[in-house]
């Protein structure tokens, strides 16, 4: 008989689904966020509905989900609860995302960092303790996330208008792409019901481009944000008495040069050297998870 497992990552802007047959992938999906920090509980659920679906299993052995702001057994369990409809009698294992980034970079040990929406960074030694910081979520925190990008490039918009200094280039992309004429429509839309956090993490991608293309107040941002979330590295490191290794997730983690560049940077003096960025999605760490690899 078959044995059925599936894995999900339930991030800030999608779920990512597979399924494995017997440890090979038979199938994969994607649909909106079912993360219910993001969104309601009926959009959660119908969100997994829409990707179980699109797997296709008939019987699971087991569900493995990664997914942000699984703090506590309540937050756990919550998420069980939406899942186990979807795969009647499957054994559900709920983890932070950061675990399974760790498990997707082929590690048992180590530092897993998601930097993509939002931020959060875990770990854990060959003796089992586990450490965690940030991933506090953009209220309280989310340094080093695509959301601070979007957000910082407002406020340097926003202070150049109080400092009565035209729009530099990077605020004029940043107008541009919001759809806007003047700085201080920023504020209203910043504020309005229409956006949400995805909306400004998406503006990350105004901020990284100028920044490759030389723009200095954005490379100082990227190089800030990236200093920020290896403080959360070395902190993380620290508790745990090691030095790594490290594996970055997310999409800054994982696509932006310059931002690696300057994580790596800042770890450096403090002897963690072996940093990689996923070579693969993050729900491909069930095999590590599951013990399939």
């Amino acid at each position: 008989m078959v044995q059925t497992l599936i894995g999900l990552d339930i991030g800030g802007s999608k779920t990512h689904g597979i399924r494995l047959d017997d440890g090979r992938v038979a199938a994969e999906a994607t649909a909106g966020s079912a993360n219910v920090q993001n969104t309601s509980p009926a959009q959660a659920a119908a969100a997994l509905s829409e990707v179980f679906g699109r797997l296709g299993a008939a019987q699971v052995a087991a569900v493995y989900a990664g997914a942000g702001g699984i703090d506590t057994d309540g937050d756990a369990d919550a998420l069980r609860a939406l899942i186990a409809p979807l795969a009647p009698g499957a054994d559900i294992h709920v983890v932070h995302d950061t675990r399974l980034v760790l498990a997707a970079g082929h590690r048992s040990t180590g530092i897993g960092v998601v930097a993509g929406t939002g931020t959060s960074v875990w770990g854990i030694n060959v003796a089992g303790e586990e450490a965690r910081a940030g991933g506090w979520g953009h209220l309280l925190g989310d340094e080093g996330s695509g959301y601070w990008l979007g957000r910082e490039a407002v406020r340097h918009a926003l202070s150049r208008l109080d400092a009565g200094l035209p729009p530099d280039r990077l605020s004029a992309l940043l107008l541009a792409d919001c759809g806007l004429r003047k700085p201080v429509d920023l504020i209203a839309l910043f504020h309005s019901p229409q956006t949400d956090r995805r909306f400004w993490a998406g503006k990350s991608r105004v901020v990284v481009a100028a920044a490759e293309d030389g723009e200095v107040p954005a490379q100082a941002m990227v190089d800030r944000a990236a200093a920020d979330l290896a403080g959360q590295i070395r902190l993380v490191a620290d508790r745990l008495g090691f030095a790594g290794p490290v594996v970055l997730g997310g999409g800054l983690g994982v696509h932006v040069r310059r931002f690696q560049r300057s994580v790596a940077a800042a770890l450096e003096p403090h002897g963690i050297t072996d940093i990689q960025p996923l070579d693969r999605e993050p729900v491909f760490g069930i095999d590590v998870l599951a013990g399939l690899a």
